[in-house]
Order: structure tokens, then sequence, then C-alpha cells
């Protein structure tokens, strides 16, 4: 990431001495109603990753029908491999080892820009994304992409 960085995120380690857990800051996708946010999350590798998924949790507050209202990002590529036994997903849709920190990153960036509200974490805020998209949902949102400029350095 270092030698080839993506548009969009920036990524490191919190503490220098433990490489299981990683700090991301995400941009905002241009043209969604997140543009101009900064938002930070946590990304918490299992030991036995690339084997098993890690965590990612957005720390700043973000509302949106993927993410619960804890912050934990609920997308397929970060579910467990295998078999889907709701049978939602394709095992090809959910954890691989081949997925990389950007594969992830572009992952959640795509979410952001595109929510999928048949699979939420968060039923009010799918809910408002369906139907006040342009209201009451789209108001939550800018709220958050205030506090997250406010709050991105600190």
């Amino acid at each position: 990431l270092n030698k080839n960085p993506v548009e969009g995120f920036s990524a490191g380690l919190i503490e220098d001495n433990d490489l299981y857990r990683w700090e991301v800051l995400i941009i905002g996708p241009p043209d969604t109603l997140y543009e101009g946010g900064v938002f930070k999350a946590h990304l918490t590798f299992p030991k036995d990753y690339p084997l098993r998924p890690p965590k990612m949790k957005f720390i700043t507050d973000i509302w949106h029908p993927n993410v619960d209202k804890n912050g934990d990002v609920c997308i397929s590529i970060l579910h467990e491999p295998g078999e889907d036994k709701y049978g939602y997903e394709k095992p090809e849709e959910r954890w691989l080892p081949i997925h990389t920190v950007e594969t992830i990153m572009i992952s959640v960036i795509s979410m952001l820009a595109d929510p999928n509200g048949d699979s939420p974490a968060n039923v009010d805020a799918a809910k408002e994304w369906r139907e006040d998209r342009h209201g009451a949902f789209k108001r939550k949102v800018a709220r958050c992409v205030r506090k997250s400029q406010e709050t991105a350095f600190e």
C-alpha cells in the first residue's frame, strides 16, 4: 500500500508492534452522499489470516444500511468463507484468502457508493434509504459527513 497507494483511503498499523490491528481513513467517494467525509475505521485481523477474514468497524459515526449501529461493517467479502447457511450469498462472494486490504477497502468504498438494502445490518438506515433517500436518510448522512470532517484528525 505504501508503494502503490490506492485512491480513496489510507491505512496503517494502530501500534507498530501489533500487525493484527490497523486503522484506515476512508474518504467519502465523489458523487455520493458520503463525499467529503473522512471516516476512521479499524481492521482487526485474526491470527489465522488469510484463511479467515478481518473484522472492520467504523470508529467515526456513519449512517449506512450495511454498517450496524455499533459501526461493524457487514459485507459479503468479510463473511466467513464457505456456504452461507441462509443461502443469500454464493461462496465466491464471501471471504477468500486471495483478498487483501486493498480489495477489502475497494469493496467498502463501493458499499458506500451503492448500499445493499436487501441485506441490511442497520434496518432503520435501510428503511430510510429505500423510502426517503433524499430526505431523512440524506440529512443523517450529511450530519455524519460534517462530524467526520470535524473529528478526522483527532
